[in-house]
């Protein structure tokens, strides 16, 4: 866009975005059961409308901040963190929007409070009013999240006693804490890796799905990331047993995190250290890090086992869809191989994984964060389930460590994108919604032409002998 912006424009321009999702939320979000209004209402179509509005003008502000951030007068890091808490601000008190995966948080929650096994048993078996507001396909599978997590949603469930609206806000609170960790760890991340900090910053941090998944989502990722870039930081400062601390605590949360141990080792490495003896303290640190996660929390190593709790047929994924489209294929042949092609190309998108992480560190190893960023992004995308704020495990690191800005435009372009593919309910699509969404999106398009349009306009001067 032409017309002219600065900081205080995009600050106000992402701010009415947010506030506008916000409000949508109200009727279109992922309401708790009872509050969800009718399908197809006139009430859930203005927030659906809203909503999208919300996420164009929010992309916009995000677009037109990095333009400032890549100027000759760039924005220091500390402007750009409170363009971040005043984007965040109307989301904080919002509904949950684009999941109802922080209600299986809650349930998991109350379930290890109340002792049961999480890992084993679905929200199914909790009842009551907590277990109504999951996914009908989460109702009955076991929690894939470690201890670490499990024991922070077990200790908010005895404070909150179970109450669904305060277990909301304190998830919510926990996803903004990994939002702060990750906001700490960025500028820090970037300086070493030789990047700009302030374009970290706005890749990585004030991201349009950061806000939509993390903070409006309250996803339990957000925590992960939080932690994982706090002990990359410790790691990098020399403090390697601190750093594998942190970061096994972050794969306590969502295993994937787990990769970052990698690069703790090469920061050793790189220190001059000698890598066998980096790996095996790393390794120890880690085990007795997660042996003591486990027995404060309680849960028991079930989680382990339960790390294929994603892994679904009716999961969307790049595997998923192409072992659908082979079992129909082989079902019409008449083949008996049909029931094998999801598992099968499940297992091929393990190993492409492998190999792709082992050829990224065997060429990038003198750069840690970002091998570990790219390893991360190869795991959302080639893995058996995919969310869209999985894509944020991957970019958070390569926002600190992308070694040119056309790197930085193709994952911000990717990232725009995924920013609008996940209705606000965090339920599937039927035609009319996605007219809905469409019509938001391109009301959002006309107001900000309409905008440029005014801006483009020359000023009318008054006319001669005329008081101005």
């Amino acid at each position: 866009m032409a017309f002219p912006f600065d900081l205080r424009r995009c600050r106000l321009l992402g701010l009415v975005g947010t506030a506008f999702l916000a409000l949508g939320g109200e009727t279109a979000g992922a309401l708790p059961v009872a509050d969800l209004p009718a399908p197809a209402s006139a009430q859930e179509a203005t927030g659906l409308v809203a909503v999208y509005f919300g996420v164009v003008l929010l992309i916009a502000a995000w677009v037109l901040l990095g333009r400032l951030v890549r100027g000759p007068r760039p924005p220091e890091p500390r402007a750009l963190l409170l363009v971040l808490a005043v984007w965040a601000a109307p989301l904080v008190l919002a509904p949950p929007l684009f999941s109802r995966d922080v209600y299986s948080y809650l349930a998991q929650g109350a379930m290890a409070d109340a002792h049961m096994d999480v890992y084993t048993q679905g929200p199914a078996a909790l009842g009551g009013p907590l277990a109504d507001q999951v996914a009908p396909m989460w109702q009955h599978t076991g929690a894939p999240y470690g201890p670490a997590f499990l024991g922070l949603a077990s200790a908010l469930s005895g404070l909150t006693r179970g109450e669904l609206p305060a277990g909301l806000i304190g998830m919510r609170l926990l996803a903004l804490l990994g939002v702060a960790l990750m906001a700490f760890a960025l500028p820090r991340l970037a300086r070493h890796s030789g990047a700009d900090p302030a374009a970290a910053l706005w890749l990585g941090a004030l991201n349009p799905l950061v806000l939509l998944h993390l903070v409006a989502g309250a996803h339990n990722d957000a925590l992960m990331l939080g932690l994982l870039g706090l002990g990359l930081v410790a790691a990098r400062g020399r403090r390697p047993v601190l750093g594998a601390v942190l970061v096994t605590l972050a794969a306590l949360v969502k295993a994937p995190a787990a990769l970052g141990l990698l690069a703790v080792v090469a920061f050793q490495a790189r220190a001059g250290r000698r890598p066998l003896p980096a790996a095996l303290t790393t390794a120890a640190v880690s085990a007795a890090t997660t042996v003591a996660a486990t027995v404060t929390a309680g849960t028991g190593y079930g989680w382990i086992g339960a790390l294929g709790t994603p892994v679904s047929p009716q999961n969307w994924a790049l595997t998923s869809l192409l072992g659908r489209a082979t079992g129909d294929l082989l079902d019409r042949l008449g083949s008996g191989l049909a029931p094998l092609a999801v598992p099968g190309w499940h297992l091929l998108g393990l190993v492409a994984t492998a190999v792709a992480i082992l050829l990224i560190w065997l060429r990038l190893r003198l750069k840690p964060v970002y091998a570990l960023g790219l390893s991360l992004l190869v795991v959302a995308v080639f893995g058996p389930a995919i969310r869209p704020w999985y894509v944020l495990w991957g970019l958070f690191l390569i926002a600190a460590a992308a070694p040119s800005t056309s790197v930085r435009h193709r994952v911000a372009a990717l990232a725009g994108v995924l920013a609008l593919a996940v209705l606000p309910s965090g339920g599937p699509a039927d035609a009319g919604q996605l007219v809905l969404a469409v019509c938001g999106g391109l009301l959002g398009v006309v107001v900000l032409w309409q905008a440029h349009q005014a801006a483009q306009a020359p000023a009318v001067s008054p006319a001669p002998g005329r008081a101005a």
